[in-house]
């Protein structure tokens, strides 16, 4: 093992710990860190520390269902941005955030910079994936739920999308159903 990699790994460990993030290191170098959010809930991250480079890696999204090319084309144009962090493909199609660095520049404050973009980007990023990538299983959703009398709370972002009645907002639970989880 290089003088450089055993260092990036120490740096990494200082900062995940000091952050209070939930993480996990399966083997010396290979770690997985759960980024929260507030539109995407939780962004898995991975980071990788190898002899020469660490790499990143945190899923986004999975493969659009509809309108590749508008999708592709806004994360091309998001990636001009970014910084230290672009948006990649899988070969299933399903959408990354990915990044590197040569190991002798991997310290506490250019991991804490790397996870803060990543949160962010997911963040920021993943209602707008699901609307030009999922637009036709939105309206669906809308339909499917109200057909059921199920809340529509958690697609309040999507509003535009509701093929129903003209934008009332989101639908709350009947608090009052006997179908309710009991306690």
């Amino acid at each position: 093992m290089s003088e450089h990699r055993d260092r990036a790994i120490g740096e990494i460990r200082e900062q995940l710990s000091d952050l209070d993030l939930d993480w996990s290191e399966a083997v010396p170098g290979l770690f997985s860190v759960r980024l929260p959010g507030t539109r995407k809930l939780i962004t898995e991250c991975a980071l990788e520390v190898g002899v020469h480079s660490m790499n990143l890696r945190a899923f986004v999204a999975r493969n659009p269902d509809e309108n590749h090319a508008g999708v592709y084309r806004w994360l091309l144009e998001r990636n001009l941005k970014l910084p230290g962090i672009c948006f990649a493909l899988d070969a299933l199609g399903d959408i990354y955030l990915t990044g590197r660095m040569p190991v002798e520049l991997v310290t506490r404050a250019a991991v804490d910079r790397l996870l803060g973009a990543v949160a962010e980007t997911a963040d920021d990023s993943f209602n707008v994936i699901l609307e030009l990538g999922f637009a036709e299983s939105i309206r669906k959703e809308w339909a499917w739920r109200r057909s059921r009398g199920e809340s529509t709370a958690n697609l309040a972002a999507f509003t535009h999308l509701d093929p129903g009645e003209p934008h009332l907002g989101p639908v709350e639970p009947d608090l009052e159903r006997d179908d309710r989880p009991k306690r």
